[in-house]
Formats: structure tokens, C-alpha cells, sequence
């Protein structure tokens, strides 16, 4: 990538401030470790004192930490699986209320992304209980939500094999292989060959079978690989509007990638922008807003044959924000900075309220207890609990939405109403 000094500076102190904040919540704090095998009641155990002593709020946020042992220890001893443990811990945990709290599975794709994202720290211990000690998941790359007791599809990765199958937001998932849906169970063993899904499109249509594909997902490089497929230059009134969406903020690299595609490559000739931060994780550092509020100088680059060329390294156009009740963590802190300096209008639903600091614990058993051990305060402000509201809002509902995206349908709308809007005062 083409970078001036002045770029590849705010790279590499971005870079400094992310490690350096890792390792902030890293630095003393052990995982605790154990036999690969362990009761249901030594995980419980260890997942409460793991609470007990990390947790950011002494209170605990009102609630009797020790009644809470009490009430859900007898339930963990009579769980008969881990995905039963897993519903009584997370009971538990619930009545903390507090985002960036929650036990995570080896047999869900989340456990595998957080994993990923605090690799540097965790990857050592956690190859004993990884399948072949490898950080990798076979699956479809989607986003699921339970309504009613029936399985929707509510995001899809983009390039990911689910996108490849023409399956579809609010696809209800009913089968795979004449089996029950699971993230992870359905698809182990199961890459590069066709598996047949059964999925219900409409709430009156008749079930039908879509062929997918599924691939080895590596943490690790699956949201910067989804993040350069989800660009789009979309021809509207006669306007280029570009589109990108940031699944993950928890890398620099995935900042660097938005303005790699801004100032040099294939957003940098549109007229507008809309800035999906929906779903997937946070992680953002609030310096990205740079790229759309920081004063910069002009470049202009002449080279043999005379030609001037100008480099902006600043956008300057509009841009659109989108978010929903996905948008977690650092990203609300730039939905925040994003109203804060006047960058542009916030599109969506309202975002998740869910801003303290988190970092995951490795349980005996190698599930995750991802926990909230910090609270965290923007301009003074605290955020969670509250989230940010858009300033157009677009309510949506999953269930047989066959793949329509309401609200980027209308983040386009407001980004190409604001380029009209921006000619006219240039007139």
C-alpha cells in the first residue's frame, strides 16, 4: 500500500495504542488452567471465582455475588452437557447486566473469533484444547438469532460460502443434512464438500434445499478477507456511492483497509460513502475518525513525464454511517465522535449499549469467559447501557426478510441526498 511518512506514522502509533492496551488487560493476569478434563461443577466454579476477582464493579454491580454461587451451583452439578453448563453460567452472568460477560463454547463461531482477537495472549494455553491445536472453525460464515424457537439468518459475511449459496437475511434454517442447525457441529468435517441446507424463505412457502460449501475459517484473517469483499461502488442518480463494511475493529489492519480502498483504490473515485459498522465486533481506537475530521496537508506528486497528480489524504465527500444493534463496543465510540464533530448523519437502529472493556479467561474445560474487568467513560460520558440512537432510524425485523436491507437501502438514500445536497452549496 502507498503511504506518505505522515500515514505510516498514525499507522504505527495506532499500532503502539492497540498493543499497548492489550497488554494493559493482559499484563498479571494468568488464564486459568486445568486438566482437559473437569467436572461441570469445577467450570462453574472456576468461571465464578474468575467473577469474583476480575470483575470491574467490587458490587458487582448490586448484585450478591455469593447468593448467585448459591443459587446456580446445584443447576451446574445436575448440567449433562456443555451446552447445558454453558445456559446455566450465562444465566448467572446475565444478572450482572453488563456487556463484554459471557461464556463462550468451543461449539460456537464467537469462541473462535475472540479467540482470534486476543491470539497474542491466549494462543499458547489454548492449543490443548483446540481440534489438532490449530485456531480454525468450519462453518458457513453466518449470523444467526433465535425468535420464536425457530433459527434466522441475520448477517452474512461477505465471501463467505452463505453468501456463494444465495442464502439470505431472514432465511429461516431448518436443517442440515436431515439434522437440527449448529453453527459448528453441522459443518465439522464437512469442508470443500456440497452439505445440503434446508431453509423456509417466506413464512407460507414451501421449505427448499440450498447447496453450500462450507471452508476452514481462520480468525485470524476472516474479517479483513470479508471486509475487501463487502466493497461495492453502487451507480445511483447518476452518483458513484461507495460501500464498505468493517465486521471487526479489534486490528489496525482493518482501519488501514478502509483507507487503503479511500485514498487509493477503489472507493477513492466515488462521490459519497456509507460506512456500514454493523454486527461483528468492536475494538475501534477513536483516532479513526481521523481519516474523515484531521486536517491534512495536499499532496501533489510529479513525476517524469510531467504530469501532476493530487493524493487526498483526507475524505472530504459525504459519508453515511450505518449501524445497528450489533454495533458494540469501540464502535460506538466512534458513533459517538462520528455525531460529536459533524462528520455526517448515523443511519440504523439503535447500537448494542455495550461499552466496557472486556478480555476473555481460559476455563478448565477450554471454554472462554470473556468478562468485563474495566468501565469505561467517553468524554466523561458512560455509554453502556445506553448505546447511540441514529439520527435516521430504520426499524427491521429478520424473520422471512429474503435478503432486503432496509436500512442500507436507506443509508444510500441519505449519502446521495447529502451529495445533492453538497453540490447545491458548491453552485
Amino acid at each position: 500500500m502507498k503511504q506518505s511518512i505522515v500515514t505510516r506514522f498514525n499507522r504505527w502509533i495506532a499500532a503502539c495504542i492497540f498493543s499497548f492496551i492489550l497488554v494493559l488487560l493482559c499484563y498479571g493476569i494468568s488464564p486459568v488452567l486445568s486438566q482437559s478434563s473437569s467436572s461441570q461443577v469445577e467450570v462453574f466454579e472456576s468461571a465464578w471465582n474468575t467473577v469474583e476477582k476480575n470483575f470491574f464493579d467490587p458490587n458487582f454491580n448490586g448484585v450478591d455475588w455469593e447468593e448467585m454461587r448459591s443459587r446456580y451451583k446445584p443447576k451446574a452439578a445436575q448440567a449433562n452437557s456443555t451446552q447445558q453448563l454453558a445456559k446455566i453460567i450465562n444465566q448467572m452472568l446475565g444478572e450482572l447486566n453488563t456487556s463484554h460477560t459471557h461464556f463462550y463454547t468451543q461449539n460456537e463461531p464467537a469462541y473462535y473469533q475472540i479467540a482470534g482477537i486476543f491470539r497474542q495472549f491466549l494462543l499458547k494455553d489454548l492449543k490443548p484444547f483446540l481440534p489438532n491445536g490449530k485456531l480454525e472453525y468450519t462453518g458457513i460464515g453466518i449470523y444467526t438469532e433465535e425468535i420464536d424457537n425457530k433459527t434466522f439468518i441475520k448477517a452474512i459475511i461477505n465471501g463467505s460460502p452463505a453468501e456463494k449459496a444465495e442464502l439470505k437475511i431472514g432465511d429461516q434454517l431448518l436443517s442440515v443434512e436431515d439434522k437440527p442447525f449448529q453453527a459448528i457441529q453441522s459443518f465439522v468435517g464437512k469442508a470443500d464438500r456440497e452439505v445440503p441446507v434446508l431453509i423456509q424463505r417466506t413464512s407460507n412457502s414451501s421449505p427448499q434445499e440450498i447447496i453450500v460449501v462450507p471452508k476452514v475459517f481462520n480468525p485470524a484473517t476472516m474479517f479483513l478477507d470479508a471486509v475487501k469483499n463487502s466493497v461495492e461502488v453502487i451507480e445511483r442518480e447518476g452518483n458513484k456511492i461507495g460501500y464498505i463494511h468493517i465486521w471487526s475493529y479489534a486490528d489496525p489492519k482493518y482501519q488501514e483497509q478502509l483507507e487503503e480502498e479511500l485514498v487509493y483504490t477503489r472507493l477513492k473515485d466515488t462521490h459519497g460513502l456509507v460506512w456500514d459498522i454493523r454486527d461483528g465486533w468492536g475494538g475501534a481506537s477513536p483516532d479513526y475518525l481521523n481519516i474523515f475530521t484531521a486536517p491534512v496537508p495536499s499532496i501533489t506528486s510529479i513525476y517524469r513525464d510531467g504530469v501532476e497528480r493530487e493524493t487526498q489524504l483526507q475524505w472530504q465527500k459525504p459519508v453515511v454511517m450505518l449501524v445497528n444493534k450489533g454495533s458494540r463496543s469501540g464502535k460506538e465510540v466512534l458513533a459517538y465522535g462520528f455525531r460529536k464533530y459533524g462528520v455526517g448523519q448515523i443511519v440504523g437502529s439503535q447500537t448494542a449499549g455495550a461499552v466496557v472493556a472486556g478480555r476473555p479467561y481460559i476455563m478448565p474445560d477450554g471454554s472462554l469467559l470473556y468478562l468485563a474487568i474495566a468501565d469505561v467513560f467517553v468524554d466523561g460520558e458512560r455509554l453502556e447501557g445506553k448505546g447511540i440512537v441514529p439520527d435516521v432510524r430504520v426499524p427491521v425485523s429478520i424473520p422471512y426478510a429474503q435478503g432486503v436491507d432496509l436500512q442500507k437501502e436507506q443509508a444510500i438514500k441519505t449519502v446521495s441526498k447529502a451529495i445533492a445536497d453538497s453540490a447545491t452549496d458548491l453552485s
